[in-house]
């Protein structure tokens, strides 16, 4: 299928949109979002499959895979477009930039065509089973462990901060299959159905006062022999194949998110005369233009060939937007002045606080800075290891 023209892409992408978060999906537009993950879940399932039915969902995949194969810049206007037009958070964009990816990467033929089309409809959510109480930023820790008898995987273990684990259909796994091996040997990459009698899943109740993260018990949980990803104990090249897609043009996306956002505080900051602030008139600036350096970051990561593309990438990319968010929370509730210190009855939030609060995780999860630090520095400029 011929490539569209950029220009009439992105008019396509805003058409649709406008005649689509209209009627039933109305009430969506700004819905979702750290935070704010409660809000429309059910509604925002069916948005998922109104994109899915409607192409929207792996525009870069391989049409041979049911993708449109579109380049990463027509990738790119989609997502700025869709944030643009205040779209709801995605629920379904675990299994669309993450697993569908690796599967493309690494999974069999059979796997492919078993799973990604139900990502395609919008129709088959995905959570992610890496982190653990003891093996966070440090993943090679993982002690879920997975034993292999007949056709089936048996796991047993704990999950620990898995998004939207209480509505996924599915949790792709990293599992220690060889009880012998240690660190980065041993691990295997197994795709399991949330929904069965082994598995309990209890939300954790965050700052914001919502539960978008989850703790994930496996007792005796089962996935078919099958459903593994690459070969047993080839589960950490797989994990680090997953963990670098997240550089992808899904971060435009995000970005556009961190730009609405930012938008909020300076609107705020010009209705209460905190603009006129020299010292929070500064921090707006700054805010402004880290924007634009992890814009101008993530175009130049993209347009060069994968070969050309360290393996760091994915950690200074988080590295970069970590920090900044942090700091636009805290930006946030110093506009917004001495009102932002008092929630309302029933806890409920207005945006500068629920901003604040949630960042205070940024740079812990997916990765600590520290955690991200060291890896640039051992594995992308060859500096010694820390010692141990």
């Amino acid at each position: 299928m011929p490539v569209p023209d950029s220009g009439a892409f992105r008019a396509e992408v805003r058409g649709w949109l406008a005649a689509n978060l209209a009627g039933e999906f109305a009430p969506l537009t700004g819905s979702g979002g750290p935070g704010r993950e409660h809000e429309f879940v059910q509604e925002r399932m069916a948005w998922e499959r109104r994109l899915g039915a409607d192409g929207w969902i792996g525009l870069g995949w391989p049409e041979s895979d049911g993708g449109r194969g579109l380049p990463w810049r027509h990738q790119v206007i989609f997502h700025e477009e869709y944030a643009r037009a205040g779209a709801p958070a995605r629920v379904g964009h675990i299994g669309e930039q993450l697993l569908g990816p690796t599967l493309l990467m690494f999974g069999t033929a059979e796997q492919r065509s078993r799973f990604l089309p139900g990502i395609l409809a919008g129709t088959q959510l995905w959570c992610q089973g890496y982190s653990e109480p003891g093996a966070g930023s440090d993943l090679a820790a993982v002690s879920t462990r997975a034993r292999l008898d007949g056709d089936q995987w048996h796991l047993d273990g704990q999950k620990v901060w898995t998004s939207l684990a209480q509505f996924a259909d599915w949790c792709f796994v990293l599992a220690r299959t060889d009880p012998v091996a240690e660190r980065h040997h041993g691990l295997s990459y197994l795709l399991v159905p949330m929904r069965q009698p082994g598995i309990e899943i209890r939300p954790i109740v965050q700052l914001t006062g919502t539960s978008e993260f989850n703790e994930v018990f496996f007792d005796d949980a089962r996935a078919a022999a099958g459903d593994i990803v690459g070969a047993p104990g080839d589960g950490w090249r797989v994990a680090m194949g997953t963990l670098a897609v997240e550089r992808g043009v899904s971060t435009f996306g995000q970005q556009l998110g961190f730009q609405r956002e930012f938008e909020a505080v300076l609107a705020t900051a010009r209705a209460n005369g905190a603009i006129d602030d020299p010292d929070l008139s500064a921090r707006i600036v700054e805010a402004w233009a880290g924007l634009q350096v992890m814009r101008y970051t993530a175009m130049a990561t993209l347009g060069r060939p994968a070969a050309e593309v360290p393996g760091t990438e994915a950690n200074i990319n988080k590295l970069l937007w970590a920090p900044w968010h942090q700091r636009l929370g805290e930006l946030a509730v110093d506009v917004a002045g001495a009102a932002a210190t008092i929630a309302r009855p029933g806890y409920e939030l207005d945006h500068a606080q629920r901003l604040f609060l949630y960042t205070r995780a940024d740079t812990i999860y997916g990765g600590s800075n520290e955690i991200q630090r060291n890896i640039i520095a051992e594995r992308g400029l060859g500096l010694p290891r820390e010692p141990r």
